[in-house]
């Protein structure tokens, strides 16, 4: 009998595309020396491989989801992050939330692509974080020295945001304002400008504070939704 890992990677095997399977690794930059440096990619639409996640997340469990998290191939990771997220939403009792962070924690080195942070981190690990008062789980990772740790920290705290809590974004925003990467530069900016979106009277205290030491990137990312004639002041250094 074909175990549930082999259905779904022969379900994601028959979805896909050779060309996106050529685009991929130059769009995800897994050349020697990039960020992505070695990862695989079958070419599954987003879409496509939400369909999957979809129809095997409330049959598959966390020992065999270990199989999937850790395979070279980009959409076995992904396709096993959605199903992880949808496990997580559809998980009530406590233990069985602590379970699934506890799981995620201990496969984090394999959400090893700023999609998959971005996917996953805010609505397990954020969630259970602000729903639990356990702020010290995002702490630790912020200061981590990896990379994809404190991208999974500060991309966290969109939970927070989207709950109106602001300070913790801004407590890890600046302590990575000095971050050798432009993909925490990226993020930084971004969760900035959420918070911007959600309270632009907190966005342009935070500027005004940090502004004139933060990454070029960052700052573009951040100001993206202000009006031009204050973006033009940002850039210019005329606050």
């Amino acid at each position: 009998m074909m175990t549930i890992c082999k259905q779904i990677f022969e379900a994601l095997n028959d979805l896909s595309i050779p060309e996106k399977a050529a685009f991929l690794p130059k769009f995800f930059k897994t050349g020697k020396g990039e960020y992505g440096e070695g990862d695989l990619f079958l070419g599954v639409t987003v879409p496509d491989q939400r369909s999957v996640a979809k129809e095997f997340y409330s049959k598959i469990s966390l020992k065999e989801l270990s199989e999937l998290l850790s395979s070279p191939y980009h959409e076995h990771r992904l396709t096993a992050l959605l199903m992880l997220i949808s496990k997580f939403e559809k998980t009530k009792d406590l233990s069985g939330q602590n379970e699934i962070i506890e799981f995620y924690l201990n496969h984090l080195q394999y959400v090893n692509n700023w999609d998959l942070v971005d996917t996953s981190c805010y609505k397990i690990l954020g969630r259970y974080a602000f729903e639990n008062q356990k702020e010290i789980l995002l702490r630790d990772l912020a200061d981590s020295d990896q990379m994809w740790y404190k991208r999974v920290a500060v991309v966290g705290t969109m939970y927070y945001i989207k709950k109106g809590h602001f300070e913790l974004t801004k407590e890890f925003v600046s302590r990575n304002l000095d971050h050798p990467h432009d993909l925490m530069h990226k993020a930084n900016g971004w969760l900035l400008r959420e918070m911007g979106k959600k309270n632009e009277a907190e966005l342009i205290s935070y500027l005004n504070g940090h502004y004139k030491i933060m990454p070029r990137t960052c700052l573009r990312y951040a100001i993206e939704r202000l009006n031009e004639e204050m973006r033009q002041d940002y850039l210019k250094g005329r606050i």
